[in-house]
């Protein structure tokens, strides 16, 4: 699994920092989350194949989460995209993004599908062979959504070293991966265990932004191997948190403690600090495992 972090700031774009978009990998898998600002701009920076991308995941119509889908979505009509693009969000996004495109004579010349979200109840938007996405209702100003993605279990891994003494048939293998026991060209039945070692495990990213401080999450999330949650502020300026319904390094901490994640990742900083390292000690009172997003990082966990 692997994250890469675009833009991880709070509100307005600035010379030195991005609004929120992430591309989380599973495998072959890449999903864009969120879409800031200069989003594009910041996937050809670090060199992501962005044509792979064909999921996208808007977690609320405030502007630093989405403003920069319409011009991803026209970049990729420049480029003579033909694979279908999927968009998930709040009801509302079909509406915008279609009539920037209208305006500007802009359709796409390739499948546009928007999938808009009403549910208050977390619900399963995704799911193919490999990888199930679940939305995570937040409490913010408008309708917010986080994402919940997870590995489905990976195939059982022929032992090399084992496999080598039987006399199998190349079609077995796959029976092996599936976990079923084989026979061998002798008529031999031989168990999975023996020729196989357990699958290497799934994991799991939660995506959270924006929201206030809101136990009803943690059940959802509960032992994710990675934490991603909004610390727009300190502790300092836990009243103008509430008011503007955003989450503290500490509540952050706080939820990961409860849910009993592996990992914290902390973003949506307020441009107001200038040193991110007072979010990791705020979140280290309650939390151990806390690392810090930034523009430009990548995650491999």
């Amino acid at each position: 699994m692997k994250l890469t972090v675009l833009g991880c700031y709070a509100a307005t774009p600035r010379t030195i920092s991005n609004p929120t978009s992430q591309v989380i990998e599973f495998g072959k898998h890449l999903f864009l989350i969120d879409c800031g600002e200069g989003t594009q701009i910041q996937l050809r920076k670090l060199k992501l194949r962005f044509s792979k991308i064909n999921h996208i995941f808007i977690s609320h119509l405030h502007g630093d989460h989405f403003f920069g889908l319409p011009g991803l979505v026209a970049t990729f009509r420049l480029l003579g995209r033909k694979t279908p693009l999927h968009v998930y969000g709040p009801k509302g996004i079909k509406e915008a993004v279609s009539l920037l495109l209208k305006l500007g004579d802009s359709w796409t010349n390739y499948p546009l599908y928007f999938h808009e979200l009403t549910s208050n109840e977390s619900e399963l938007v995704f799911e193919d062979s490999k990888v199930t996405v679940h939305t995570i209702p937040l409490d913010h100003r408008v309708y917010t959504n986080g994402f919940l993605f997870r590995e489905k279990t990976h195939p059982r891994r022929i032992d090399k070293n084992k496999i080598e003494n039987y006399p199998l048939d190349k079609y077995t293998y796959q029976q092996l991966k599936d976990g079923k026991d084989v026979e061998t060209r002798d008529g031999r039945m031989i168990p999975n265990k023996e020729l196989t070692l357990d699958p290497k495990p799934s994991q799991s990213y939660a995506f959270c932004s924006d929201t206030a401080y809101c136990e009803s999450i943690v059940d959802l999330i509960h032992k994710v191997d990675v934490l991603y949650h909004e610390s727009t502020f300190l502790s300092s300026e836990l009243e103008l948190a509430q008011k503007t319904k955003h989450s503290t390094a500490l509540q952050a901490a706080t939820i990961a403690s409860k849910a009993k994640v592996d990992t914290l990742l902390l973003g949506h900083y307020s441009t107001r600090y200038g040193d991110l390292n007072s979010f990791l000690e705020e979140a280290n009172q309650v939390f151990e495992n806390v690392l810090l997003a930034d523009d430009g990082m990548q995650f491999e966990f």
